[in-house]
Order: structure tokens, then sequence, then C-alpha cells
């Protein structure tokens, strides 16, 4: 079995990986650009999600410096010339972010300064988004005569709406940290400079679910919401009776009972 260090060899620079205990703790390093994501930076993403070891509970992904990412890098994009070419570019980014959100471990996104275009479509295939209030919201593509590539079409109207989504791509609006927070853009709010700290103390109560319930939630729920009722309503059935027959899962409604559990809010 290779090692936490040999499975994450040869990254780029623009890419620094930690491990705290069990968390992963991912950077975006190409500060110069605000972190302005290239295929460098992309095919890094899957080189390291495509390798979780198994004694990693939880990711977390953030910007360095002042922002978390502003977008895609459009040089890269203007010297695609070939419409086939364009395609599987597009199609690479779905293979690689489909990895994070359909992956081993669940994936926090820390936001900060600029989550622009592809930067909100990488935030948008984490399991939760902890906001600064320096951030910012846009997905400028509407305005730089393109349209997103990124899984962004898919994932972004998941969170808040179709309307308002058409409405950032035709207009160029910018949502601010508290107007993301209300519509749905993040899950948590803190102080600028907090936002690591805050994502960490939640991979942490993530680490310690039961790793049925963390799977259920990442491969099963999301197939529930895009199916019809009477699917979702079987699927919720099987994956409920499987996760409760777990020996860990019997342990701890074990416990509860015992009153030994911690209790809800204390």
């Amino acid at each position: 079995m290779k090692s936490e260090d040999e499975l994450f060899k040869g990254l780029p620079a623009s890419l620094t990986v930690d491990i705290q205990d069990n968390i992963l703790l991912v950077g975006i390093n190409r500060v110069e650009k605000r972190n302005a994501i290239n295929d460098e930076i992309i095919l890094g993403f899957e080189k390291i999600f495509s390798n979780i070891p198994g004694t990693l509970a939880c990711a977390i992904i953030y910007g360095k410096g002042k922002h978390f990412s502003a977008g895609v890098d459009l040089a890269e994009l203007k010297e695609q010339n070939d419409l086939l070419e364009g395609l599987k570019h597009s199609r690479m980014w779905h293979r690689i972010l489909d990895q994070l959100q359909f992956g081993t471990i669940p994936v926090i996104a820390m936001l900060h300064g600029a989550v622009l275009g592809g930067g909100l479509e990488l935030a948008s295939a984490a399991h939760i988004r902890v906001a600064e209030q320096s951030a910012f919201y846009a997905l400028p593509e509407g305005q730089r005569g393109i349209f997103v590539g990124g899984g962004g079409s898919v994932r972004v109207p998941k969170l808040i709406g179709l309307a308002r989504m058409t409405d950032m791509m035709l207009t160029g609006r910018v949502y601010s940290a508290e107007e993301g927070m209300a519509v749905g853009l993040s899950q948590y709010l803190v102080e600028s400079g907090s936002g690591l700290a805050k994502a960490i103390e939640l991979a942490k109560i993530i680490s310690s679910n039961a790793p049925a319930t963390n799977y259920a939630l990442m491969h099963v729920l999301p197939r529930i919401t895009d199916s019809n009722q009477e699917q979702g309503l079987m699927m919720e059935s099987l994956i409920a009776t499987v996760s409760k027959n777990t020996p860990e899962a019997k342990e701890r409604l074990k416990l509860f009972l015992e009153g030994k559990a911690k209790k809800v809010g204390l």
C-alpha cells in the first residue's frame, strides 16, 4: 500500500496538500492569477481525489491568498480552436468534479474573496460551503460571450434556483457573502480569517459520522432528489435498511439507548 506522501507526489506547485489527523486540506495556490483554474490545477484535483487513502474521512478545498478562485483561466480557453477540443475540455471538468461530488469522502469548500465562474462551479461540487465575509459570487461567462462548461448549469440551479442563475448570467449580477448565504450559495457565513477554522471544525464532526451515513448522503441523497417520488421513496427505504443494519449503526443505537450517546444540541 502506498503512503499518503507517495499518493500525492508529483502535484503541481499550484496545489498544496496538507493532512491534519484524518482531514485532507487542498489549497489552490496560484495567487498571482487570483487562483484562476487552469488544466494543471483541474488535473491535479483528479490525481488527488482519485487516490484518497482510507485513513482520510473528509476534505477541505480553499484558496491561498485573497481569493478562492476567479474562475477558469480564459487564456487557456482562448487557445482552443477546435470544437471537439472544447467539448472534451468541458467533459474533463465534468469527470473531475464528479469525483469530488461522488467520491469517497465528503468535501467542504472554504470560500473567500472571488468565487467566480469556474471557481463557483468547483465550489458547487462540494457538499458544504463555508463563506467568509469577503466572499463574492458571479458568473461572468454571459458577458464574455461564453457559457458555463464545468457543470455549473446543473449544480448551481440546484443551490439557488434556475431564475437566479439566469439572472446572474444575463446581467452579470454579483452576490455578496451575505446575499450568497441567503440564497443558498453557502451554508455557513463567518468573519474573514476564520473560515478555515470553521471548515476544520465541521470536518471533525463529519469525520465522526458512520461511514455508511456519509456515503448515503454523498451518493444516494442526490439521486433521490433527482428521481420521481416513487423511485425516491424506494431508494430511501433501501438505504435506510442497509445503513441501520451495519455493525457501527447497531453499536451507536445501543449507546444511545443506554444514555451514553451525546445529546443533540448539547
